[in-house]
């Protein structure tokens, strides 16, 4: 197995694509031996997916595993099992819990030394680089909140790019696949292109170093390249989200000659629809929490279908049993679909009798109203409608709501049912706006799983932590099938011509390496 350090790992997404390569054929071609992220919650989402994997490659995870996503046994319960407290303790070696920067460098070093000192030791030497150094510096909403903020540019956020390269600079990696923002394009530092200068940086960390940074979705060499030709727009790969990030492809420049380019293969677009229909009906939740009733929801209901009737568009289609159920942190209403689509193969697992993190969050009955509205109307119209289409007495009360120039218009925004979701970003943690739920039965924004299925996260991915930072989590992460695909990629290249080891036998390792499409319809919780 080729070896995989994770840089700024959120939740694991790029990680969660590496690790699933021939995984379910039991020859996985990727395994982490360490991953650095700095925020808590997150690292305790690693460590159970590590552990997850683990359990996995020994044949056959527990049922006590879903039994604790599940919720019925505790955290205390679930860790106790001598099983399941191996494995935990392997994941703990893992998962480091770091603040990526000068303060850590040294201990940071200690960690990636030792890690690979035992994998390369063992699989060879060759092993791959793999992060998303944060954004927010680069990300056009946060340049716009910060535009007259004389402190920006000083930001070290511009520049933990460079921890990343530091990493490379110090243990040259055979591959290194980088993954930030489609803002970073056009961001600039004191003047000067951040892309241009990330690129020469990551292509000549430092002398008789050089790597050549290809595009995944352009072929050509990277004098041919445009800065463009280094967007994945992940809808065009199987995601069912319109998520344009910048990925770098970075191979080391004495392993060229067993590496030839090579890019992604498109494949039908994957809607909203097709991730989520199949999920149980709930209602919104209803803010404060005293007024959240099904009797005062029914009437908030009643009184959208009437203002749909009166504008003259079709109320709502009634359901034959009233809504009642908000949902939860773990229901057994949901039976597992047989799976039809490799989109599916991927997500679905009916060994978890049922579905997890399914619960709609609670929303001012005035917002609530407007959900409702707006996904009726989005049915009518076939896109998206702006808060322009409100009623007077629906706009939200605010001083710039009204003008000619009013700005922020799409932010109410429903996610559309026959195409892919908008991106999935950070912010659905802070309200639902941005992702109203297309069914305006449900008159809700998107659960937790709602939108980890929309960054295409397989349903027996658990994200620790409360709900607000579940939602965080998944609006940090790179969509794990995307990943897949990259991994794939990589995994081809890295073993052309590999160097079989003593004792091996005697085809080369990408004899056993299945191609893209074998892989993926292969791939399927089905299989444990």
């Amino acid at each position: 197995m080729i070896p995989i350090i994770d840089l700024f790992a959120g939740p694991g997404g790029l990680n969660e694509g590496f690790s699933s390569v021939g995984e379910d054929t039991n020859q996985p071609q990727f395994r982490t031996v360490a991953s650095f992220e700095m925020d808590f919650h997150a690292c305790q989402t690693l460590r159970l997916r590590s552990a997850f994997r683990a359990l996995k490659r020994k044949g056959s995870v527990p049922r006590s595993y879903y039994e604790f996503i599940a919720g019925a046994k505790s955290w205390e319960q679930f860790s106790s099992e001598p099983e399941i407290a191996e494995v935990l303790a392997e994941a703990a070696k893992e998962i480091h819990q770091i603040e990526l920067g000068p303060a850590n460098r040294a201990k940071t070093d200690e960690l990636i030394r030792a890690a690979l000192e035992e994998a390369l030791d063992r699989d060879g030497d060759d092993w791959v680089l793999i992060g998303g150094p944060p954004c927010q510096a680069y990300s056009m909403a946060g340049r716009s909140r910060r535009r007259n903020d004389k402190a920006f540019e000083q930001d070290k956020k511009h520049f933990l790019y460079r921890e990343y390269l530091r990493i490379i600079e110090n243990f040259s990696p055979s591959v290194f696949v980088m993954e930030n923002v489609k803002g970073l394009l056009s961001s600039t530092n004191a003047g000067k292109g951040m892309f241009s200068r990330i690129l020469n940086d990551l292509s000549n960390p430092k002398d008789g170093l050089h790597y050549e940074v290809r595009s995944l979705v352009v072929t050509g060499s990277p004098a041919e390249l445009d800065p463009h030709d280094f967007i994945i727009k992940a809808e065009n790969y199987g995601v069912p989200q319109r998520r344009h990030r910048v990925i770098l492809l970075g191979v080391r420049a004495d392993l060229l000659h067993r590496m030839p380019r090579s890019i992604l293969e498109q494949s039908d677009q994957v809607t909203v629809r097709m991730a989520i229909e199949d999920l149980p009906k709930i209602r919104s939740g209803i803010a404060p929490v005293r007024d959240n009733s099904w009797e005062k929801w029914s009437a908030i209901r009643r009184a959208v279908d009437l203002r749909l009737a009166n504008d003259d568009v079709a109320a709502a289609d009634k359901t034959s049993q009233p809504i009642l159920d908000t949902g939860g942190p773990f229901s057994r209403q949901y039976v597992t679909p047989e799976p039809k689509t490799e989109f599916q193969r991927w997500l679905l697992d009916p060994r978890i009798k049922g579905v997890t993190l399914h619960e709609a969050r609670r929303h001012m009955a005035g917002d609530l109203e407007r959900y409702g509205y707006l996904a009726r109307k989005a049915i009518s119209l076939s896109k998206n409608p702006t808060i322009v289409a409100l009623p007077d007495d629906l706009q939200p009360a605010h001083v710039n709501i009204g003008r000619p120039d009013t700005p922020f218009v799409d932010r109410f925004r429903v996610q559309l049912w026959d195409a892919p979701s908008t991106t999935v970003v950070s912010h659905i943690a802070k309200d639902g706006h941005y992702y109203i739920h297309p069914d305006s039965e449900q008159m809700r924004s998107l659960t937790v799983r709602e939108a980890a299925r929309l960054q295409s996260f397989p349903d027996n991915y658990f994200f620790q932590g409360s709900r607000t930072q579940q939602y965080s989590q998944v609006g940090n992460a790179v969509p794990p099938f995307l990943a897949r695909q990259i991994a794939i990629k990589v995994a081809q290249t890295l073993q052309l011509q590999a160097p079989v080891h003593e004792g091996a036998r005697s085809e080369t390792r990408e004899s056993v390496l299945p191609s893209p499409e074998q892989d993926i319809q292969q791939s399927s919780a089905l299989a444990f």
